[in-house]
């Protein structure tokens, strides 16, 4: 199927109201292609060279290439590799995740590249409806592939479109990098502390099989590790926690925030020798906490640096609060890096993919 068909194609889609790639956007058969590839959070971004140096470039950048929050240093959310339209390469569209972006009304070279791959239908429809902005179309080029199409009339339309769906955009590569990672850490994982936190908490847990359990405690607390930091891999531990739900106030961020830290006193240490080492939170960079939904359960994310108390150690976390008013309880689960002079991107997205993959036993109507 040649690329204009699927696009005029899923135009009908979009003005039926469907955002998603769906089965009929794919090529009849992928037994031909090869598989798709590329760094894990890389992006290929395929936009003329003079349309990315003006505004359309400047809002691309802060969607994509936004820094993480609760970072000490700068780490962007996804690696992108730009690319002219007028210099792809059948190698270089076997990439994992491709965006391309365009103006009809752009008369530069890269630009009108990329619009003839729109039919004049295709124009038409978007013209009629300015708020289409985008179509994904999946294993266009490889099998796993996810191409994306970011288009406006004109700059103001595309960039008024981009600015408002920001959130939708940042999301779909994230869960698109979380199920990716899904795939190779869990192929093998820890049966006995899945089993553990089970019995613990009732939780569902999936840890790879590269941690090690360390403690339980009171029958409401775990922790596991993944130690041996090296330039390669991270020292990683995950905690887990519970305790009875009682009143909204535990979900503010200052009382997660206090939570964190009265688990962490009497339980985790720089020096296990040395109880006044333990772990808390730094507040000379304050987190950051935005609302999301684990397993169809409300739940808090927290995201920020870490210290030792009279120790010289820190590193970042990523912290989730999850309310089950089916069972009175409260769920604090936990990722913690000690990773010293590295960026922290792919361990942070590690810890995600592990903790956002629990099921919680009370069921949500």
């Amino acid at each position: 199927m040649s690329n204009r068909n699927p696009i005029l194609l899923a135009f009908f889609i979009l003005a039926a109201g469907f955002m998603t790639s769906c089965d009929s956007m794919k090529s009849d058969s992928n037994s031909s292609k090869p598989k798709a590839r590329g760094g894990r959070g890389e992006i290929l971004l395929v936009i003329d060279s003079l349309k990315y140096k003006g505004p359309v470039g400047d809002v691309l950048e802060g969607i994509f290439e936004e820094d993480i929050k609760g970072l000490v240093r700068e780490e962007s959310l996804f690696d992108i590799r730009r690319v002219d339209p007028r210099t792809m390469t059948r190698i270089l569209k076997m990439a994992y995740n491709i965006i391309y972006v365009t103006t009809f009304d752009d008369k530069k070279p890269g630009s009108r590249q990329i619009n003839a791959l729109f039919s004049q239908q295709s124009r038409e429809k978007a013209q009629e409806d300015p708020s289409l902005y985008m179509l994904r179309n999946e294993d266009e080029f490889a099998v796993g592939q996810e191409v994306i199409y970011l288009f406006g009339n004109n700059e103001q339309e595309l960039i008024n479109n981009l600015e408002k769906n920001k959130n939708k955009l940042q999301n779909l590569f994230e869960v698109r990098e979380r199920k990716r990672l899904e795939q190779a850490i869990f192929s093998r994982t820890n049966g006995a502390l899945e089993s553990k936190g089970k019995k613990i908490f009732g939780l569902d847990l999936t840890i790879p099989a590269s941690y090690q359990f360390v403690k339980e405690e009171d029958d409401n607390f775990m922790w596991a590790r993944q130690p041996t930091p090296n330039t390669q891999r991270a020292d990683i531990s995950l905690f887990f926690y519970q305790t009875n739900y009682t009143s909204e106030e535990q979900v503010f961020p200052e009382n997660i925030i206090k939570l964190r830290d009265e688990i962490l006193k009497t339980r985790i240490f720089g020096d296990p020798a040395k109880p006044q080492s333990y772990l808390k939170t730094e507040t000379q960079i304050p987190p950051s906490f935005r609302n999301i939904n684990i397993d169809g359960h409300y739940a808090i994310e927290m995201r920020g640096q870490w210290k030792t108390n009279n120790v010289s150690m820190g590193g970042s976390f990523i912290s989730y609060v999850v309310v089950d008013e089916t069972v009175g309880k409260l769920y604090f689960m936990e990722g913690f890096l000690y990773y010293p002079n590295e960026t922290h991107k792919s361990a942070l997205r590690e810890i995600e993919a592990i903790l956002m993959a629990t099921k919680f036993p009370g069921k949500q109507d």
